[in-house]
């Protein structure tokens, strides 16, 4: 009887394990690619990306006496824990709460950026921004212009959580990306991991037009880099490219970064084709010097991304490609994206562009 029950006992952890493994692989639909390269030279530190965010800006209120952070819950660290220990740091007058008014937050970030302060604001998730669209594309997008600039808002960074997280369902998981590149004046922004983040949040903090910083909330806690102690920028507007071949060009951002570093993996072991991997990092401005030269090389071009296919980045990019590349171009511009439709939650899975997604769509064109 004893050996019965210790054979179940076992049967059933082991069932757990399963369930749990499968729960963890549906939550996730990407394999997680460190960076290696460091941007600069010298003491270096494990973080993860939330922790490579407080880090920098630690770093801007301690050297900074302006800068002010603030947010719904920042105080206690912010709901990804962003936050976390600064208020304690350097008081309830520089890192406080705000009411649960995005239009607000955006509003009183302008201003307090309008009046010569570093105003670093943060929406609790990207999905609740729009109220505050008014506030950031007609006020904060158009100060230094409509001013001939005599007055701006350049000193304003607004940070939010976006993308897929494996359990968000459809007020949770948002890409809008595309809603705020189509707005002269702002600039936006979205890191594919810790080291990525603290230099292109440092970056934005310090530019001279407003910022929208969309950090993908998965990747939040997915691996640590090791992250260079001392303070670092990394250009916006500038690409990155991470793989090189000649086979096709991919180009992703944030989380989709992965899933593309991935394909590529799996294409050169399949297939024996090399592929340009390209981290767009900036979405306004974008890269176009990098991405163009990678597609009139390989010919052939891929672009991924979760937010919905109709009207996503994406199309821009295509748009753009087509014009600039179209005499090298061997086949149609691949797109793969998440569908027209909400959200889902328990169809997560089947919504987000994946790695087999991305294969499929990768060995059409290299077969076209």
């Amino acid at each position: 009887m004893a050996s019965l029950v210790t054979k179940k006992s076992v049967l059933l952890a082991r069932l757990v394990k399963n369930v749990g493994d499968c729960t963890k692989r549906l939550s996730s639909h990407f394999i997680y690619y460190p960076d290696n390269d460091k941007p600069v030279e010298g003491e270096t530190t494990k973080m993860n990306m939330m922790q490579a965010i407080n880090n920098a800006m630690d770093l801007t209120l301690k050297n900074d006496p302006t800068a002010v952070l603030f947010g719904e819950d920042v105080a206690f660290g912010g709901v990804f824990r962003c936050a976390l220990g600064l208020q304690e740091k350097y008081g309830k007058d520089r890192v406080f709460n705000t009411p649960l008014c995005e239009q607000g937050i955006a509003g009183f970030g302008i201003g307090l950026a309008t009046a010569g302060a570093t105003a670093i604001a943060e929406i609790q998730f990207a999905d609740y921004i729009f109220p505050a669209f008014d506030q950031i594309v007609n006020e904060a997008a158009k100060a230094r212009y409509r001013s001939g600039g005599q007055f701006d808002c350049g000193a304003l960074t607004i940070r939010t959580p976006c993308s897929a997280v494996g359990h968000g369902g459809l007020y949770h998981s948002q890409s809008p990306e595309a809603f705020f590149a189509h707005v002269p004046g702002l600039r936006v922004v979205v890191p594919r991991g810790p080291i990525t983040a603290k230099g292109l949040l440092l970056s934005c903090i310090r530019e001279k037009d407003p910022c929208v910083f969309l950090e993908p909330k998965i990747l939040y806690r997915s691996a640590a880099e090791e992250v260079p102690v001392e303070d670092y920028t990394i250009p916006l507007g500038k690409a990155q490219v991470l793989r090189e071949g000649s086979a096709a060009t991919l180009v992703g951002w944030g989380t989709q970064v992965h899933v593309l570093l991935e394909v590529a993996a799996l294409a050169e072991a399949q297939l024996g084709a090399r592929c340009d991997v390209i981290d767009l990092q900036s979405i306004l401005p974008w890269d176009e010097d990098t991405v163009c030269n990678s597609v009139k090389k390989t010919g052939r071009c891929l672009i991924a991304h979760e937010a919905p296919l109709t009207s996503g980045f994406g199309a821009e990019l295509a748009a753009t490609i087509q014009e600039e590349c179209f005499l090298h171009l061997e086949a149609p511009i691949a797109r793969v994206t998440g569908w027209d439709a909400p959200f889902p939650h328990v169809f997560e899975p089947f919504y987000l562009p994946d790695k087999w997604r991305c294969y499929q769509a990768l060995t059409e064109i290299l077969n076209y």
